[in-house]
């Protein structure tokens, strides 16, 4: 049987089973999955977490595979969480990003792990932030996620990554404008693919000129790497620019300290949100009470406001 226990000192030993059960018990917010996440949070904070978000299409599982190569010459093991459409049908992730990183998954270090979205907003699965941090426990020191690619609302991603990657490619319609609403602000990097097409270099002076007006609280300027993935080419160039950010960040503590803050806020009530509901939904409301509202607010027969005071008045009197 497994337990928070059992597994947690699996998951600190690197067993690659013990990784998997317990990445599978966040995911599905077992019983064991907030005991098991009290015990592992202590023994992270160590890995080196890279984002890359952008728009279907980019290439960002080609790149995702060609950076855990990179990677896995200088010595690391590499985690790689897939973040992929849920299936219409089991709710499961449709595993398209694992079918095309296949060459990578006969090396032992490297663990590849598809989640789906789950209708969750933003391009991440609701338990993507645990999962990283089992495998940061796990000894992984360089974990790559790769989001959904849902364009303008997967800005998640920045709460999770050390740095973040936007991956934009030539070719497709005013893809810059299209996306600058909602990913512009989250890029630490930004990654022309398939930079061997035509309008590349429309595609970087529009993201030049955008970038030229946007100046980031810390100051850091955000480089332009151009890459052809499925060449190799590039890969140098985008893993020194991460690593300059790296360096940017360690060198900089007030900037390092706000980002921490900023993302333990968001989680401490992320966490707080899904719990409290989980408890109106368990314990202060029925279910069936809660479709009778759901169902009278779509008819118009009843606003969604008071419902609402209803139901906090249930809960602080």
């Amino acid at each position: 049987m497994n337990t928070p226990e059992s597994l947690a000192e699996g998951v600190l030993k690197g067993n690659i089973r013990a990784l998997a059960r317990s990445i599978s018990a966040v995911e599905n917010a077992s019983s064991i999955a907030l005991p098991l996440m009290k015990l592992i949070f202590p023994h992270t904070g160590r890995a080196k977490v890279i984002g890359l978000t952008g728009s279907p299409g980019a290439g960002k599982s080609s790149l995702t595979d060609k950076l855990a190569q990179v990677y896995r010459t200088r010595g690391h093991r590499v985690g790689i969480i897939a973040v992929d459409p849920s299936s219409p049908f089991s709710g499961g992730a449709i595993l398209g990003d694992r079918i095309r990183m296949q060459n990578l998954a006969t090396d032992p270090g490297i663990f590849i792990r598809s989640m789906a979205t789950r209708g969750n907003l933003g391009g991440l699965a609701r338990a993507t932030a645990d999962a990283v941090l089992l495998f940061d426990a796990a000894g992984y020191e360089t974990i790559i996620v790769e989001t959904v690619g849902v364009g303008q609302d997967e800005v998640d991603i920045v709460k999770t990554a050390d740095v973040t990657i936007v991956v934009l490619v030539p070719g497709m319609g005013d893809d810059v404008q299209s996306i600058k609403a909602g990913i512009m602000e989250i890029g630490d990097v930004f990654v022309i693919n398939k930079a061997d097409r035509d309008g590349a270099d429309r595609t970087q002076m529009e993201l030049e000129s955008l970038l030229s007006l946007a100046m980031r609280h810390d100051f850091w300027q955000s480089p332009i790497v151009r890459t052809v993935a499925t060449r190799n080419e590039g890969l140098d160039e985008l893993v020194e620019a991460i690593e300059q950010y790296a360096e940017f960040t360690a060198t900089n503590p007030t900037v390092r300290h706000s980002r921490q803050e900023r993302v333990a806020d968001q989680k401490l009530l992320e966490l707080v949100r899904d719990r409290a509901l989980a408890h109106i939904r368990n314990t202060i409301v029925d279910e069936g009470e809660w479709q009778e509202w759901t169902k009278r607010i779509a008819a118009r027969e009843q606003d969604p406001y008071s419902v609402a005071e209803t139901i906090l008045k249930r809960i602080f009197g």
